[in-house]
């Protein structure tokens, strides 16, 4: 047994078929720059009303830059958060033009801008009297504004340019950066706040971390799938024909029988998730399946690199 082989197509013999060119964007230069603007302007209105319609009216805080913003703004001199946010995004984008691409630094700039000028302009009251509901709310517009954001080809500036910088160099999710450090923001915040306060804002940022990931990995999501099986060749023939994604032949062997037959890795979206069962289930009913989380993949046929 050959110690890897992996299947791309249902031919077996000849050499494998050359690599498929990169499938073209369906937008082109000027609907891609619209729709950055469009995904920008959403994210920081949503952005805008969770801070000037629930986190201010409530005496809450935020998360990162944001957080920070409005920690500062309920203190001396009580400068507008918008002002804030401007200056203290003026060190990040210092160091975002040293580590990140020039396109997404650009983009950066303008969602910044779009930022600062939503937190001064749009002041959309929401009325809600329990705290614990305008916490979660406001949740939810922060994680969606900042995964909105992010789908585009730049971010609000702040602790975005950090979480992506974290994730190209170390593979770190952008939601756990934005957690990690919004405890040290909390950590600040306990000292000037009521304990309740802060527990609120604390469920506000978990919230809003899982949205995040949530609304930038949407559907997108990949999944890790492993199949052992005795009919391990025609499952992998049935992967590659029908879902037109690659199968991997991992060699292994039985504990028990002692039989050499190869395991069956395949990496799917979410949407493709459901065919794989149904497939395996087809060809073999008591096929041992092991479906896993992916952090990051990338590659020509299922992988989504990022754009930044």
């Amino acid at each position: 047994m050959e110690t890897l082989d992996t299947i791309e197509t249902p031919e077996q013999n000849g050499a494998p078929p050359p690599e498929p060119p990169p499938r073209p964007s369906r937008l082109g230069p000027v609907g891609r720059v619209v729709l950055n603007l469009v995904l920008m302007i959403a994210g920081n209105l949503c952005a805008a009303v969770a801070v000037n319609g629930i986190l201010v009216p409530q005496g809450l805080l935020s998360g990162g830059f944001t957080g920070l913003s409005i920690l500062l703004y309920y203190l001396p001199p009580h400068l507008p958060v918008g002002l804030w946010y401007l200056i203290l995004n003026i060190p990040i984008f210092a160091l975002g033009w040293r580590m990140v691409g020039r396109r997404f630094f650009y983009w950066s700039l303008v969602g910044m801008g779009m930022l600062t000028m939503a937190l001064e302009v749009v002041k959309v009251p929401v009325i809600l009297e329990d705290p614990l509901a305008g916490a979660l709310l406001a949740g939810i517009l922060f994680g969606a504004g900042g995964g909105l954001v992010l789908k585009s080809q730049g971010s609000a500036g702040g602790l975005d340019i950090l979480s992506v910088i974290l994730m190209q160099r170390f593979s770190v999710r952008l939601g756990t950066t934005l957690l990690g450090f919004n405890v040290v923001v909390l950590g600040l915040g306990a000292l000037l706040f009521p304990l309740t306060k802060i527990m609120y804002t604390l469920a506000m940022i978990f919230v809003a971390a899982q949205v995040t990931n949530l609304v930038f990995s949407g559907l997108s999501q990949r999944k890790a799938v492993t199949i052992i099986s005795h009919r391990w060749q025609d499952i992998a023939k049935a992967i590659v024909s029908d879902s037109r994604a690659g199968a991997t032949l991992i060699p292994a062997k039985g504990a028990f029988s002692g039989m050499d037959e190869p395991m069956v890795y395949t990496v799917v979206n979410l949407r493709e998730l459901g065919r794989i069962k149904a497939l395996v289930n087809s060809l073999d009913p008591d096929a041992f399946m092991v479906v896993s989380d992916t952090l990051e993949v990338s590659g020509q046929r299922i992988g989504r690199a990022t754009h930044w």
